[in-house]
């Protein structure tokens, strides 16, 4: 495996409440399938997004998955939030990374 980086996550730390909030996350990894070249195969499985302890968004990563996977979602600031968003090799390792949102 190859080693994972420091997630790279951009939101806003604070917001109004009931505003809409775009969530922007980047995780540097070469995403190899192994099908065509020779390098050991290296994928991550699953990305997961978590706001107070509740999933909010999700994705399972398949061969076609491009490297360095980053993904933009938005989420509605209803309340303070502490946000977890976790990357899940195939071999088990994880690597995670926690931010917070205030409501101004």
């Amino acid at each position: 495996m190859s080693t994972m980086s420091t997630p790279r996550i951009r939101l806003p730390g604070s917001a109004s409440e009931g505003e809409e909030i775009e969530i922007r996350t980047l995780l540097t990894h070469p995403m190899i399938t192994g099908v065509s070249s020779d390098d050991p195969r290296d994928m991550l499985t699953r990305f997961e997004a978590r706001m107070n302890g509740e999933t909010v968004f999700a994705y399972d990563f398949e061969n076609g998955s491009a490297a360095n996977p980053t993904f933009t979602f938005f989420i509605r600031a209803a309340a303070p939030g502490e946000f977890t968003f976790t990357w899940t090799h195939e071999d088990g390792q994880s690597v995670s990374a926690e931010e917070s949102v205030s409501i101004s």
